[in-house]
């Protein structure tokens, strides 16, 4: 499968499920930059049940601004306060700290662009599963991705309609299975297995 995928913040299980599953993987570098995406956020499983982590980034006066150009703002804390939602949605889960070492200078880092964030994200959480990373960008924005699989959409969770099969999360005692969370909740909670599992499920 070839693949066409937009760059997240710590993607969701279905975009990960995509990229174990393609011999050939695209990112998307020259599309509009739309707000309330996956582009600058990403959804844990906290003490609380589901828990949005989003990236503040510094509004553009232009009506169409390319995601490659969106500045992150860094007068907030924000990467402090992820990393800290982060360790009380999974201290306690079996790898936590298998990989905390892997993850934690992402939040140590001050990144000027989100995609070069999101860019890094990518790259380390493919270190994290074991993936062998090998991808093209794009030069050029097509609406019509041709004889690529297009999964752009995957950006927008709301319009991702993947189903995947459960696995033991920390607190599915208090609030049951959350579907699709970012990859991080199966990396932290099924380490070494998860790659198996993304490679296993069915995407729609």
């Amino acid at each position: 499968m070839k693949s066409l995928l937009l760059p997240t913040y710590f993607p969701s299980i279905s975009h990960f499920a995509v990229m174990a599953q393609s011999e050939n993987i695209t990112f998307e570098m020259e599309d509009n930059f739309q707000k309330q995406t996956n582009r600058n956020r990403t959804y844990i499983y906290s003490p609380n049940g589901i828990q949005l982590l989003n990236i503040p980034v510094k509004h553009s006066k232009e009506a169409h601004q390319k995601s490659r150009d969106v500045l992150i703002e860094n007068d907030f804390d924000w990467q402090k306060q992820h990393f800290k939602s982060l360790e009380a949605a999974y201290r306690s889960s079996p790898f936590f700290e298998f990989f905390e070492d892997d993850i934690r200078p992402i939040f140590e880092k001050k990144h000027t662009f989100l995609m070069d964030l999101n860019m890094e994200v990518l790259d380390t959480l493919s270190k994290c599963l074991r993936m062998k990373l090998e991808f093209g960008k794009t030069t050029e924005y097509f609406h019509d991705a041709g004889n690529v699989s297009d999964f752009r959409y995957l950006v927008n969770g709301k319009k991702d309609p993947n189903l995947f099969e459960k696995y033991p999360q920390v607190f599915d005692d208090k609030h049951g299975f959350i579907n699709n969370l970012s990859v991080l909740d199966l990396l932290f909670n099924e380490g070494k297995f998860a790659m198996d599992y993304l490679k296993s499920q069915k995407l729609q």
